[in-house]
C-alpha cells in the first residue's frame, strides 16, 4: 500500500465511507466502484496496513468455507435425519466469492492468483462406531446435491493412509475412523488478497484510502446524512467527515460503532470477544505427509468456532500445518484494541442481553475457563488425537484473531449467542455494518451483495444488474437446484483462478 495515501486529508464530504480496511470493506468498495465508478467513496483503516485484523492469514484457518468438512453446517435431528440445507447455502455464497475473484482476475485488476488460494482438500474425520456412522448418513445425503459431487467416503484404513498419511501413522488396525474428501476445496490467504485489492483501488480508481484514521462515533444529521468522527492517529487530528452511506466493517469494532449511531435496529446488540491459539508446525517432513484440512466434530460445549482441525496452509509461498483453535479469552474486542472494549460495551440497552446469554450458556463459559488454562503440553495431548507421535519440538503457539460473537435479545432468553455472520441496516439504508464471525471471510461477495440488497435495492436490479451479473453469473439462481450451472461456474473459476483439484 503505497506509504503516501497516508499524508493526504479527508475531504469533508463522500458519497460512501467504509470503516476498516479487511476482506469486507475492499470487496463492497470494489463492487460499488465497478458498479457506479464516480461514487466519492472513502476507506478509514486504524492500522498501518490493510487485513492486519480478521483477514490477516495467521488469525483465521484460511479455509474457503463452502461446507465440504465443517460438520456443525450438516446437524442430525432426533429421528436420525440429516440436514443439509444450511451447507447447501455456505457452498453456494463460497461460489459467489470464487466467481467474483475470478472476475477481478479477469479484468486484470489483481494477478497471481495462487498468491491468495490453492487447492487443498477438505476432510471430515471421525473417531468411533457412532460417529462413523453420522458420517456415513451425512455423506449418502450430500452426496444427492450437485454441489457436493465427487465427495468420497471411507472406512478403510488403506484408502485413509493415501489420504492423510500422517493422521494414520501408528493407527492400530482396529481403530474405527471414516473420513470424507472432496478436493473441490481450497486454502485462502484473505490477508493477500485484501491488499491485492486494496492496491487496485488506491493505485487504478478513484476510492480514496487513509491509514492510521480511526472512525471514533457516528451521528445522524437531520437532513439524513451520517457525520463521522475521524481521528487521524499519526497527527493526532480529528475531523468530522460526512456521508450519504456509511458501512462499518471493523471487525470486533462494527458492534460500539453501531451503538454509537444510535439506530433502533442496533438496540439490545452485545458482544462476547473471544481469542484463540494456533499450534503451528513448519517442519517439512511432516508438512509432506498432510495434504488437506481435515475437520471433526466439536468436543461438548465447545462453540462450532473451536471445531478441532489440522490443515495445511500455504502463506506466502511457504507451507505450514495448523492445528487448533484452542479457545482464549481477552476483553479486546481486535488484536490490536483495548482492554477495555468489553466492559465499555456494556449500556442499558444491552445488558439484559448480555446478562442473559451468560446466564444460559454457563457451559461455555466453563469450556473458556480449561481453554485458557490450558498448557502447551495439555494442547499437544489434544494434537496427539490427530498426529499420534507428536513431538512437542516440532509444534509452536501462535495468537489467532480476535473474534467478537454476536449476543442478540431473546424475548425469552433475554439474550442468546449467535455463530454465524450477520449484516445489520437501518430502516432507510443509510447504514450497514457485518457483525459477527464465521464462515465470516469465505462469504464476503455474498455478504457485500446482501448489504447492496438491502440498501441500494433498487439500483442493483435495474442499471446495476447487467455489470452485477457480470461479476456473479449465478446471482439469482439457486445452484443446489441447477448442476449445469454448477458445472459451468466451476470449470470458470478454476481456470481463472488456476486452481488444481
Amino acid at each position: 500500500m503505497p506509504e503516501f495515501l497516508t499524508n493526504k486529508t479527508p475531504k469533508p464530504k463522500y458519497d460512501v465511507v467504509l470503516i476498516g480496511g479487511g476482506i469486507m470493506s475492499v470487496t463492497l468498495a470494489t463492487l460499488l466502484h465497478e458498479f457506479e465508478p464516480e461514487l466519492d467513496i472513502a476507506i478509514f483503516e486504524r492500522l498501518g496496513r490493510f487485513a492486519r485484523e480478521s483477514s490477516a492469514a495467521w488469525n483465521n484457518a484460511g479455509t474457503g468455507h463452502s461446507a465440504f468438512c465443517e460438520l456443525n453446517y450438516t446437524p442430525e435431528d432426533e429421528n436420525g435425519n440429516i440436514n443439509i440445507s444450511k451447507a447447501e447455502k455456505i457452498a453456494e455464497q463460497f461460489e459467489y466469492s470464487k466467481q467474483f475473484w475470478s472476475y477481478l482476475i479477469s479484468k486484470n485488476y489483481i494477478k497471481n492468483p495462487k498468491e491468495f488460494i490453492n487447492s487443498c482438500p477438505h476432510m471430515s474425520l471421525v473417531f468411533g462406531e457412532e460417529d462413523s456412522e453420522f458420517l456415513r448418513k451425512r455423506h449418502a445425503e450430500m452426496i444427492k446435491s450437485n454441489l457436493f459431487k465427487g465427495m468420497q467416503f471411507s472406512t478403510d484404513h488403506d484408502q485413509l493412509r493415501k489420504w492423510i498419511p500422517l493422521v494414520m501413522s501408528k493407527r492400530k488396525e482396529n481403530e474405527i475412523l471414516a473420513a470424507t474428501k472432496m478436493d473441490l476445496g481450497t486454502d485462502v490467504n484473505f490477508g493477500t488478497l485484501t491488499r491485492k485489492m486494496g492496491r487496485f483501488l488506491a493505485e487504478d480508481s478513484n476510492v480514496e484510502i487513509f491509514l492510521y484514521h480511526e472512525a471514533k462515533d457516528l451521528d445522524l444529521r437531520d437532513d439524513g446524512k451520517w457525520e463521522i468522527d475521524i481521528k487521524d492517529r499519526l497527527h493526532n487530528h480529528s475531523q468530522e467527515v460526512v456521508a450519504d452511506f456509511v458501512f462499518i466493517g471493523a471487525g470486533g469494532y462494527a458492534l460500539p460503532l453501531l451503538e454509537s449511531s444510535d439506530i433502533p435496529e442496533s438496540e439490545g446488540y452485545g458482544g462476547f470477544p473471544v481469542s484463540g491459539e494456533w499450534l503451528v508446525s513448519h517442519n517439512q517432513e511432516l508438512i509432506e505427509k498432510h495434504h488437506a484440512k481435515v475437520y471433526t466434530q466439536a468436543t461438548v460445549d465447545a462453540p462450532p468456532m473451536s471445531v478441532p482441525h489440522l490443515d495445511l496452509r500455504i502463506i506466502d509461498g511457504e507451507k505450514a500445518l495448523l492445528f487448533g483453535p484452542f479457545a482464549g479469552f481477552s476483553t479486546k474486542f481486535l488484536k490490536e484494541g483495548s482492554y477495555l472494549d468489553l466492559p465499555e460495551s456494556i449500556n442499558f440497552k444491552n445488558i439484559r442481553s448480555l446478562f442473559g446469554a451468560w446466564w444460559h450458556n454457563l457451559p461455555l463459559t466453563q469450556y473458556l475457563v480449561r481453554q485458557v488454562a490450558m498448557t502447551k503440553s495439555q494442547r499437544i495431548q489434544h494434537l496427539r488425537e490427530f498426529v499420534k507421535d507428536a513431538k512437542e519440538e516440532d509444534w509452536e503457539l501462535k495468537v489467532a484473531g480476535q473474534r467478537v460473537q454476536i449476543i442478540k435479545k431473546d424475548a425469552k432468553l433475554g439474550g442468546k449467542l449467535e455463530f454465524g455472520t450477520e449484516v445489520v441496516v437501518n430502516e432507510n439504508g443509510t447504514i450497514a455494518s457485518l457483525l459477527g464471525a464465521s464462515p465470516g471471510a469465505s462469504t464476503a461477495a455474498y455478504a457485500m451483495i446482501t448489504v447492496l440488497e438491502k440498501c441500494f435495492g433498487d439500483k442493483l436490479q435495474n442499471e446495476w444488474k447487467e455489470k452485477l451479473l457480470e461479476i456473479i453469473p449465478s446471482y439469482g439462481q439457486k445452484l443446489s437446484e441447477n448442476p449445469e450451472l454448477t458445472e459451468k461456474i466451476r470449470n470458470y473459476s478454476k481456470e481463472k483462478l488456476e486452481l488444481e483439484y
